[in-house]
């Protein structure tokens, strides 16, 4: 996260002029924020001389980092100099704008995420589809529900033009679809798989399609290619009530389709409408871009596609190789959707530290991308599923199943036949008893899938929950509240709350270790006193 709060503008100085450098240098010139051009090729500083003769120019790397007067850098040069250009510039203790992809390798990425979080620095990642105003528009609709149930996504984009041989199509063109479809989805892949055709080049392809499959069933399809008789850079969104098209070639840009889906004698059949166009006022999206980064250097702010969003999207790229690499066959992607600042740093060490010493019954089976804290115990025929995490010293007994998705703190206990599913989030010290359920959709029914529907459950630091208790979802259970045997939770229950029956009733309140506090709010067992809050008791020091 970043730390600097001063709001005034600061320099920049431009890495690279070529392709797509020569755009930023005009933005940021525009800006009032270009110092300096960096580039290999004298001649062509000569050009940006003559076109901008207040900015400064140089041929060394070195030249700008030793300048305490250029506080953040632009470094738009071949994708294979990104991390040790950004890594030197943090390390000169710079912000730094990086084009896509953020590096060529996530355990690089990784570094640069940590760097810039320890000297308190902006990192952000050149994702310019996240700042079209048409895209933001999309988002908007997805999430107001104008599309409905999202299905699935096509992505093609497709030139003929500019070939490279430094990289591959792959991860030339597609950071930018990646990008803003995780972004719309607000989720990572389970899955992913890539097939791709090398024609002008041996080993380099020229063009791939890779499938992202998520984990509520949404499919997304992204085919780039610069071997295309033209440019195209199309995004159709398929809800179940309308389809939106982003076109970025068309002046219009934006488009949504009613058409309709009706089942005849048990056949569907398509009904189309004409499309509508969407309106809203365009901006040039680099200029948002970076003016975007000026601001959140500025003012000490963590940027909307920032050095963690880059390693989502660097995850995805990767994926997508390895499936190349290993023709076409099917790759895991075992990451937690969308996290936070905190937990994708850990969850990026997570990737080449070795697990941490617990136990585990040889019946136990364990994900691989599961993570178990020192001095855990897991008993026989238990199974804890993927991107779950189990904290320190908790004792899983037997036949109980978590996950996926789910986090336990530490020192919980969780009794024999106990299921915790997606959607159920456990704080330190919590006690589940034998046989105990946690449910995560309010309405299920076996033949039609609801997972779009999960309703999140939290139990709080030190809770209790009875043998045979039933919690219905989506409510939280308050800090050292105590559920008798065989109750039924329907609703928030407050901290300290000692609740039984069906459905479950508050019959007093309960002390930390567990005795039930006299009238006075006092435990006749540790003498602590308590006095009554809007969430509950809290204990009087």
């Amino acid at each position: 996260m970043t730390k600097q709060t001063s709001k005034k503008i600061p320099c920049v100085a431009v890495i690279g002029s070529g392709y797509w450098g020569k755009n930023l240098i005009r933005n940021f010139n525009q800006l009032g924020a270009l110092k300096f051009i960096c580039d290999k090729n004298e001649s062509l500083l000569d050009q940006f001389q003559d076109q901008y003769p207040d900015v400064e120019v140089c041929l060394a790397f070195s030249d700008i980092l030793r300048r305490k007067d250029i506080p953040a850098v632009v470094i738009a040069t071949p994708a294979e100099s990104h991390f040790a250009l950004a890594r030197e510039a943090l390390l000169a203790g710079k912000h730094v704008f990086v084009e896509k992809p953020l590096a060529l390798d996530l355990e690089e990425g990784a570094e640069l995420v940590e760097l810039a979080d320890e000297k308190g620095l902006t990192l952000m990642v050149g994702h310019i589809l996240q700042y079209h105003p048409a895209i933001i528009k999309l988002k908007e609709l997805i999430d107001t529900g104008e599309l409905g149930k999202i299905q699935t996504l096509y992505s093609n984009r497709l030139n003929i033009g500019k070939i490279r041989a430094e990289e591959n199509i792959l991860w030339s063109f597609a950071p930018h679809d990646i990008s803003v479809i995780l972004m719309l989805l607000g989720e990572m892949p389970e899955m992913v798989y890539a097939s791709a055709g090398s024609y002008l080049q041996q080993r380099i392809p020229d063009t791939t399609l890779t499938i992202l499959d998520f984990p509520d069933g949404v499919k997304a399809h992204i085919f780039v290619s610069w071997l295309h008789p033209f440019k195209e850079q199309k995004l159709v969104v398929i809800g179940d009530k309308k389809m939106a098209v982003f076109d970025d070639i068309s002046e219009e840009k934006l488009f949504l389709y009613p058409h309709e889906i009706k089942w005849v004698k048990r056949i569907p059949v398509a009904s189309k409408a004409a499309a509508e166009i969407v309106s809203f006022e365009m901006t040039e999206p680099l200029r948002a871009e970076c003016k975007h980064f000026l601001e959140s250097a500025a003012q000490g702010k963590r940027p909307k596609t920032d050095g963690e969003e880059g390693l989502r999207v660097l995850q995805v790229l990767q994926a997508s190789q390895a499936s190349l690499d290993q023709n076409s066959c099917i790759i895991s992607l075992r990451q937690s959707p969308i996290m936070d600042a905190s937990q994708s740093k850990n969850q990026t060490k997570g990737l080449k530290a070795e697990k941490a010493p617990f136990f585990a019954h040889e019946s136990v089976y364990i994900d691989d991308d599961a993570l178990i804290g020192d001095g855990s115990k897991i008993w026989h025929f238990s199974h804890i599923l993927s991107r779950s995490s189990i904290g320190k010293n908790c004792n899983i007994g037997q036949n109980v199943v978590i996950g996926p998705d789910v986090t336990v703190g530490d020192n919980c206990k969780i009794q024999n036949n106990v299921s915790i599913y997606k959607g159920v989030t456990l704080e330190d010290g919590v006690f589940c008893g034998p046989s105990m359920v946690f449910t995560n959709v309010y309405n299920p029914r076996a033949e039609i899938r609801k997972m779009d529907q999960l309703r999140p459950t939290l139990v709080k630091k030190g809770a209790t929950i009875g043998a045979n208790a039933t919690i219905i979802c989506g409510i939280t259970i308050g800090r050292y509240a105590f559920i008798g045997a065989g109750a039924v939770v329907t609703k928030n229950i407050p901290d300290h709350a000692l609740m039984v029956g069906n459905p479950a009733t508050q019959i007093g309140w309960a002390c930390e270790c567990g005795e039930r506090l006299t009238d006075k709010l006092e435990c006749p067992s540790c003498g602590k006193k308590y006095q009554k809050t809007g969430d509950g008791l809290m204990v009087i020091d």
